[in-house]
């Protein structure tokens, strides 16, 4: 191979390392478990039918990227004064469903991820059926202090997030919209899934991780009012 074809092969394979590493999401911010936010004021209610969890993992160095959505069982939003207080949503675990078109290898199909994530190996949803979100703390975001990828983020999202047995408090940007009749909640951040013990392909030297710790969550969440 010539020099001239050489470097053009370097330049490609870094291009491809860089733009697969480049994630879309905000990294949560995180901390131990908070007190819940008082929710005071209107209550709105999840609606179930039109809320989901977007998710998103790759292997290691950002390739293979897995993609999918999770269900909201139920929840409630509390808003006074125009502003959310306070709140909570469950996540039904069994609901997890790998997009066919994320699994492109001839060797590979969905269905086997899809069971592989439910399994003990990670989130083990014959055990732990829900995972559960409570609002802690709502803050106007400020674009000067932080930055976020979230596109028209309006505030600063804190709660308690549990998967499995441990329960670990985040902070995300997002987009919150308030109605006399709905709430739309919209944020896109990573977090380090081994926080919350899931380690499966992410255990000792960083060399041999086989799954990036780090994975996608996009809220879609929608309340209407009780």
């Amino acid at each position: 191979m010539s020099k001239i074809k050489q470097l053009i092969f370097i330049f490609s394979a870094a291009v491809i390392t860089l733009t697969a590493c480049t994630s879309s999401s905000d990294k949560a911010s995180t901390t131990s478990e908070q007190e819940a936010a008082a929710a005071t004021g209107k209550e709105y209610l999840a609606d179930i039918n039109n809320s989901l969890v977007n998710w998103r993992a790759t292997h290691k160095g950002g390739f293979a990227p897995r993609y999918g959505t999770l269900k909201i069982a139920g929840g409630n939003i509390a808003v006074e004064n125009g502003a959310v207080t306070g709140g909570n949503f469950t996540v039904d675990v069994n609901s997890l469903w790998v997009d066919s078109a994320s699994v492109t290898e001839k060797d590979k199909k969905a269905i086997n991820l899809q069971n592989h994530l439910k399994s003990p190996d990670f989130f083990d949803a014959a055990k732990y059926s829900t995972a559960k979100f409570v609002v802690t703390g709502v803050a106007p975001y400020d674009s000067s202090k932080v930055t976020s990828l979230t596109d028209g983020a309006t505030h600063l999202v804190s709660g308690n997030l549990t998967i499995k047995d441990s329960t670990i408090n985040i902070t995300f940007p997002a987009k919150i919209t308030v109605s006399d009749s709905n709430v739309d909640i919209a944020a896109k951040f990573a977090v380090d899934r081994t926080s919350w013990g899931l380690r499966y392909g992410a255990e000792g030297n960083p060399a041999d991780w086989m799954v990036s710790k780090d994975f996608e969550l996009g809220l879609d969440v929608k309340a209407t009012a009780k």
